[in-house]
């Protein structure tokens, strides 16, 4: 691999859509703490640097600093909000409490002479995420955009190679800021297109085999899309090394435990344990309703399920899991990053399993690029082309406390939206969608009487990075449709709703 596009991390929930930007460009990219020591980032005698955004704030007494020394080492240098506010601080600007905070879509008006504007309109939509902005660039840079309230949405040294823009050209609804990041990539840092998925395959391969030597593996299959990759790839790597786990705790999918059964009995040569939990997972949720705790008690009671069933395996070595980077981001394991919801696959290797090592071979990678793995490693498109499912399942789709019969109400209604998407071809056009079981209950008639029963939403979103989503624009005679078939389908229900909130200030999930 040549020369890489380094990205100091200083927290932002949005650092790994960076490197996901630089590697649709096909330019390898890797993600480094922002404290990384000059001498290592030397080391790796990168083509560019990009600084990321931050949940920080470059005035604050406990500020995340880099080391300056980054400046000075001829490279290419982008700073992106925060990381822009930490390079013009750090060489002599001034950054100020904005007398107007922006949040969301503002339109930016560039400076198209400049290389990192190349070829762009001279005005689109960018994402702002801050309540900080430069007011004086540092000595022989220069303003190179700007909204209606902030003067320095860019600025630029080009003969220092040194650049920063306020906005985030990694995200979706930035509407030029993947030219952004390919001008900066491509014309300024001249990186060479190198990067392909089948490459990452076979690298992935070659460190999971460095890393598990002759030992053992055991993976937690959930039936999702992550862990049949991480299962593809152990399975190419170790063989019949590979012990997998499926552990129905009862909150999947419509007829889903059956087809995972099926799917990688048919599809993998490895060891499979088919485990009905669904009695002790209910048992601990008993009078649960906080979405935190569930997510923790699920978790807590996977580890002890993969414990014993271990246990029963015989002794292996390592434990691996289907983790990729927004679970890891969205659960403040990155550095300086914030918690927004735990994950249970998440948070290094737990203790009470028992294990002397963790494989997480797809922790950086992001759904859509899972996706483009599974095709490499030759999965079926029945698998790679899943919907995302959580590791918990409908318990985080069925809000306050989980009974069997409340469960049921969320599955059987999620099969009828499925259903008739695959029908409509919505399928592929819409990035995810489920209904959610929102235990709210409203007076409805039905028949001749009274009804007093359970509202269900539908929340359908499009993305490519499931960092921000969009709702997805679904025709309403198909909404109709669905509406009228769980009224009448799903005993218990008497009103559907949409969820027409985008990611963020929303979550896709409820919970």
């Amino acid at each position: 691999m040549s020369q890489p596009i380094l990205i100091f991390d200083f927290g932002s929930q949005f650092t790994q859509l960076i490197a996901r930007r630089v590697r649709q460009a096909q330019v390898f990219s890797q993600v480094l703490p922002y404290s990384t020591p000059l001498e290592t980032i030397k080391a790796l005698k990168p083509s560019g640097l990009i600084l990321s955004g931050s949940p920080s704030s470059v005035d604050a007494p406990d500020a995340l600093q880099g080391d300056p020394g980054v400046f000075d080492l001829g490279i290419p240098v982008l700073g992106v909000c925060y990381g822009m506010q930490w390079m013009a601080k750090t060489l002599g600007g001034r950054v100020e409490k904005a007398s107007k905070r922006e949040y969301g879509l503002s339109a930016v008006t560039y400076d198209i002479n400049s290389q990192l504007f190349s070829g762009m309109d001279a005005r689109s939509d960018s994402w702002m995420s801050h309540s900080y902005q430069v007011e004086q660039v540092p000595e022989g840079f220069t303003a190179t955009a700007s909204t209606a309230t902030c003067p320095v949405a860019a600025m630029e040294a080009p003969g220092r190679r040194l650049y920063g823009v306020q906005f985030h050209p990694e995200v979706t609804h930035s509407v030029q800021g993947e030219q952004v990041i390919r001008n900066f990539v491509l014309n300024i840092c001249d990186s060479a297109r190198d990067w392909r998925m089948d490459s990452f395959a076979d690298q992935a391969i070659k460190e999971v085999r460095q890393a598990v030597g002759e030992g053992t593996v055991l993976l937690g299959l959930s039936g999702g899309v992550d862990s049949a990759v991480v299962a593809a790839l152990l399975s190419k790597a170790i063989g019949d090394r590979l012990y997998c786990v499926f552990v129905d705790h009862g909150f999947m999918r419509k007829n889903e435990p059956e087809m995972v059964k099926q799917v990688f009995s048919a599809h993998f040569p490895v060891h499979l344990s088919a485990i009905d939990a669904s009695d002790r997972f209910f048992d601990k949720l008993k009078g649960v309703t906080d979405p935190e705790q569930k997510r923790k008690i699920i978790g807590a009671e996977f580890v002890a399920v993969f414990r014993e069933e271990a246990l029963k395996l015989g002794k292996l070595d390592h434990f691996a899991q289907g983790t990729i980077y927004p679970d890891v981001i969205e659960s403040g394991a990155a550095p300086g990053s914030v918690t927004i919801k735990s994950h249970h696959n998440v948070g290094g290797l737990p203790k009470e399993l028992g294990f002397t090592s963790l494989v997480e071979p797809i922790r950086s990678l992001f759904k859509d690029e899972v996706r483009e793995l599974g095709r490499v490693l030759g999965l079926p498109s029945e698998l790679t082309d899943r919907q995302p499912f959580p590791g918990p399942g409908l318990a985080i789709r069925t809000l306050g406390e989980l009974t069997r019969p409340k469960v049921h109400l969320t599955r059987e209604s999620d099969a009828i939206l499925i259903e008739e998407f695959e029908r409509a071809g919505l399928h592929k056009q819409v990035s995810q969608f489920f209904t959610v079981n929102t235990d709210l209950r409203s007076v409805g008639v039905m028949g001749d009487g009274r009804s007093y029963d359970t509202a269900v939403a539908i929340r359908a979103v499009t993305t490519d990075d499931f960092m921000t989503a969009d709702f997805a624009r679904i025709p309403y005679d198909i909404l109709a449709l669905i509406s009228r078939r769980i009224v009448n389908e799903v005993p218990g229900v008497n009103r559907v709703l949409l969820d027409v909130t985008t990611k963020p200030p929303a979550s896709i999930e409820w919970e």
